[in-house]
């Protein structure tokens, strides 16, 4: 069994892997959703990379920017991202706050040397980055009084589901090792769920199931925490013909991983019979891949310059793994209960994944020949409807049904999108002063829960430069909604979704020398 953070945040309960079209499409989404990325300078300016030159971030982002560089650098970048959620659940509100820190970016620049003046082909550059595309790390909590289900609901609905007799229930628990197959089968052990005696055999009990004290009140708390990333190195080469046309092609190894911890707690007011219960969630994801850039930036005048480039998806093979554990903490010391907590078998998974192909075009303009600064903007094409995940974990019929699932709940769910970004820099002698925005639509077809997706990123940053040295600084700040739902049943009324507002602030510096 596999529970999993899908779309808009909506934990989803299932059975095996085999089938999950909604789940596996929403990891696609999840490993794919690249808002900034940079440089200090870069992110400062909203996160534009289409028409730039002379950064570091142009390895990863345009590597055609590598054609302006005309002497080496070095550079290295700590990032600080403030993560504070606010969430509702059946009217109780309550706030979280998170500082994670991590790198956000290192890069060493080899520029060569100026051509002989008669030559076309003038000048090449080496570039070699390590980049954080993107970070997995979040933290919420959420409580509040439900009186209409208990988590327990779900278990019985599984239970009735599958038709099983108690006796087969049981054969689904393995007593040497402590484990259940299902959920179910873990809270039959449990007696969080008990079967209804047969009228032919009254030794025997099986659908429908019921629950102890299932009109009593349960106060409902979920802790939800995940790590992690999804990083490139990245190596790039790039020239420039007769100073204004400038090419360049980039070559990155991709990594990814992903942990979360979902600890859900269930107190029953006025149990005579369970005091409360815990369900806990861990996952893991790891993965590693590759993808090819390839971009162009044309120096039309003195002022003005274009640009693009094409990357194609990130081709990833990635591995999970899911566990999950019961905990009852019984009232009664009459139930005859021979263990408090049952571990569900451990589910592993492979597949390999394809991102969006993206692409990106922009222009830049220059103040009094960039004396004075510049202004840029751009539009980045995400193609997330190209999302792709298949495996080889079946046989052949059953892996080619999982891949046109997995097609088929992709192109119902998202569509691709173009991004916009504007930026401008300001100089005054050393000083540089930077502001931006990028606009990032909502990528899915429908809205859940009537939450809009789409991101707004407000950027600055300072920056100081002279020959030797250089050391930027920006702030980006977004917010964006989601939501969590710890358990579903037949009927919606009977269950809760918990409303996330989240807050991102990124903090960045870069600081870099040149040689």
């Amino acid at each position: 069994m596999r529970n999993s953070l899908c779309i808009v945040g909506l934990l989803l309960t299932a059975g095996a892997a085999y089938g999950q079209a909604d789940i596996y499409a929403g990891d696609a989404f999840r490993y794919s959703e690249v808002t900034q990325t940079g440089t200090a300078r870069f992110r400062g300016i909203g996160g534009n990379h289409a028409a730039l030159g002379g950064d570091a971030s142009a390895v990863f982002g345009n590597p055609a920017g590598l054609g302006f560089y005309n002497r080496s650098e070095i550079s290295f970048s700590p990032s600080l991202n403030l993560i504070n959620t606010q969430t509702n659940y059946i009217g109780n509100s309550l706030s979280n706050t998170k500082g994670v820190p991590n790198i956000s970016q290192f890069g060493l620049i080899l520029a060569g040397s100026r051509q002989n003046e008669s030559r076309r082909w003038r000048r090449t550059a080496l570039g070699i980055t390590y980049s954080r595309q993107i970070s997995f790390s979040n933290n919420f909590v959420f409580q509040g009084r439900n009186n209409r289900s208990s988590i327990v609901d779900s278990y019985i609905a599984d239970a009735n589901g599958r038709n099983l007799t108690g006796g087969q229930i049981d054969a689904q628990y393995n007593s040497n090792t402590n484990e259940a197959n299902f959920p179910a089968a873990a809270a039959y052990q449990l007696f969080l769920i008990n079967g209804t005696p047969s009228a032919g055999n009254p030794n025997e009990t099986g659908p429908p199931y019921f629950r102890y004290d299932p009109t009593a009140p349960t106060e409902q708390r979920n802790t939800f925490s995940s790590t992690g990333g999804h990083s490139l190195w990245t190596l790039a080469y790039a020239g420039n013909l007769d100073d204004k046309l400038y090419v360049g092609a980039s070559f990155s190894l991709a990594h990814l991983r992903y942990d979360f911890e979902n600890v859900y707690n269930e107190t029953v007011i006025g149990g005579q019979v369970f005091n409360s219960l815990r369900q806990t969630d861990t996952f893991t994801a790891t993965g590693n891949g590759v993808n090819v850039a390839l971009g162009v930036i044309y120096k039309a005048t003195p002022d003005v310059q274009i640009g693009a480039s094409l990357t194609t998806p990130t081709f990833s093979r990635v591995r999970e793994s899911f566990e999950q554990r019961l905990s009852a903490d019984p009232r009664d010391p009459n139930l005859p209960i021979t263990q408090t907590e049952v571990n569900i078998v451990p589910n592993d998974f492979d597949y390999n994944l394809t991102t969006p192909l993206r692409a990106s075009g922009g222009l830049t303009y220059f103040l009094n020949k960039g004396k004075i600064g510049f202004i840029t903007a751009s539009a980045d094409y995400v193609g997330y409807s190209g999302m792709r995940v298949t495996t080889k974990t079946y046989d052949a019929q059953g892996n080619t049904d999982f891949k046109n699932d997995v097609k088929q709940e992709v192109q119902n769910t998202y569509k691709n999108v173009v991004n916009f970004r504007a930026g401008a820099e300001i100089r005054a002698g050393l000083l540089r002063v930077r502001g931006g925005v990028a606009y990032l639509p909502d990528p899915y077809k429908q809205q859940l829960n009537n939450i809009d997706r789409q991101k707004l990123l407000i950027s600055g940053g300072l920056g100081v430069r002279s020959d030797r040295f250089f050391a930027d600084v920006s702030g980006t700040y977004n917010t964006f909604k989601s939501a969590y739902t710890p358990y579903t049943l037949p009927n919606p009324s009977d269950f809760a979704s918990a409303q996330i507002d989240t807050r991102l602030t990124n903090i960045t510096l870069s600081i870099g020398t040149f040689f």
